[in-house]
């Protein structure tokens, strides 16, 4: 079974049981689909999720605080957010105020780009994909930072090359100043649609 059908039969599984059970928390609804369906919580949440996203789920429990996604970033479970952010624009900065020739300042513009092209692209889109928990599962908090961190690097380099092909055939090509707004555009929407994923999560989990 391949995991588009898996997704799918979760989805249909979740909705099946709303209808017919009418749960009257998130909790509730996470235990009965636990009982009939094999997945963990955190499949569970996530389908919610989607399915709401969809317009496909209506519960009547309200999942999402009165505050909202405003006052989520101003928790500090928000600072990974702020930090990439910070970091992607640290270095716009530098790399368009330090010249080459400017020593050693020019070294913090070097170790931000590093920063900029190997982790952060890479680690925002983990975080869109898999806000709270990578899909390899593990017991050990320190191994599942590891995998996170490699998960990270691996896909920025993925993803930057990609980005220079695409730019390849646009009338801007493979200059600095695109491949750098591109990377800071694309950075910055994976970390927020991270911490938004993030919040809707935590916010079914306290339901």
């Amino acid at each position: 079974m391949n995991d588009d059908t898996t997704t799918k039969n979760l989805s249909e599984t979740i909705l099946q049981i709303t209808n017919q059970k009418r749960p009257e928390t998130v909790n509730q609804l996470v235990k009965l689909v636990g009982e009939t369906y094999p997945a963990s919580k955190n499949e569970i949440l996530d389908a919610i999720v989607k399915l709401q996203n969809e317009g496909k789920l209506q519960l009547t429990t309200p999942t999402q605080d009165p505050q909202g996604i405003s006052a989520y970033l101003r928790t500090s479970a928000a600072l990974w957010f702020w930090t990439t952010i910070a970091l992607s624009l640290g270095t716009l900065v530098a790399v368009f105020a330090i010249p080459e020739t400017a020593y050693p300042l020019v070294y913090i513009r070097y170790v931000l780009g590093a920063v900029f092209v190997l982790w952060l692209p890479g680690y925002a889109f983990i975080k869109a994909l898999f806000p709270e928990q990578l899909p390899v599962k593990t017991s050990d908090k320190d191994l599942a930072t590891i995998e996170r961190i490699a998960l990270s690097v691996g896909m920025s380099l993925a993803l930057v090359p990609m980005v220079g092909l695409l730019l390849n055939y646009t009338p801007w090509g493979i200059r600095l100043t695109p491949i750098v707004l591109s990377l800071l555009a694309l950075t910055t929407i994976f970390a927020t649609a991270g911490v938004i994923r993030e919040r809707q999560i935590r916010t079914l989990k306290k339901a």
